[in-house]
């Protein structure tokens, strides 16, 4: 089980699991505080795991290190969830889309400003940005990993690779204007689904 801010409310997790889901969020809660306070650069994970009450082999049993801690995207296994729960007559993208406006719809307001926050992390610190096309890549992985199932092709097969690319391509490129504004990124993937018409245009 994944151990994230947004786990399924079928996966009925234990105390353990709940308890380390906990530590995690804690962990990632103080972070921000800290880089909001005195910086990205400026913050240590020894500052990090002080303010969380961990100690620092504690900290890298949840993160490998200070960039994954604003890396790892807890939406991702909910989405996978969601895009796999969709009927196998929905269009992909169409598929795509729905999930993403099912998992958007059950955040809190607390977990919308969490992931504003990350995002605005990712795009304005020199460190983390550079890490992105990083990012990007693992999202078209996992995307195309998904599609695959869906499609009863392999991961690497062409078509698939190109769709996970597009899915990601068209969202990145809009949400680096507005970091963490997930209705633009809905706008997004509604576009790519009406088959980008911007491209078709011959007016212009």
């Amino acid at each position: 089980m994944s151990q994230n801010r947004y786990m399924s409310t079928d996966a009925r997790p234990g105390l353990r699991e709940r308890k380390k889901a906990r530590t995690r969020l804690t962990i990632r809660a103080e972070a921000f505080r800290l880089f909001h306070e005195q910086g990205y650069a400026d913050t240590t994970i020894e500052q990090i795991a002080e303010a969380a009450d961990v100690s620092p082999s504690t900290f890298f049993r949840y993160f490998p290190t200070k960039e994954q801690l604003v890396l790892a995207d807890d939406l991702d296994p909910p989405m996978i969830e969601a895009i796999e729960a969709q009927p196998p007559d929905v269009p992909l993208i169409t598929a795509f889309r729905k999930a993403a406006e099912s998992v958007f719809a059950g955040l809190s307001e607390a977990d919308m400003e969490f992931e504003r926050t990350r995002q605005e992390l990712m795009y304005s610190v020199p460190e983390l940005r550079g890490a992105i096309m990083q990012e990007m890549v693992r999202s078209i992985d996992m995307i195309a990993g998904v599609t695959a199932r869906r499609v009863g092709r392999t991961a690497d097969d062409f078509e698939v690779r190109a769709l996970a690319g597009a899915i990601v391509g068209v969202v990145l490129g809009v949400v680096d204007l507005l970091p963490g504004n997930l209705p633009l990124a809905l706008r997004a993937l509604e576009f790519l689904e009406d088959g980008l018409p911007l491209g078709r245009d011959t007016t212009s």
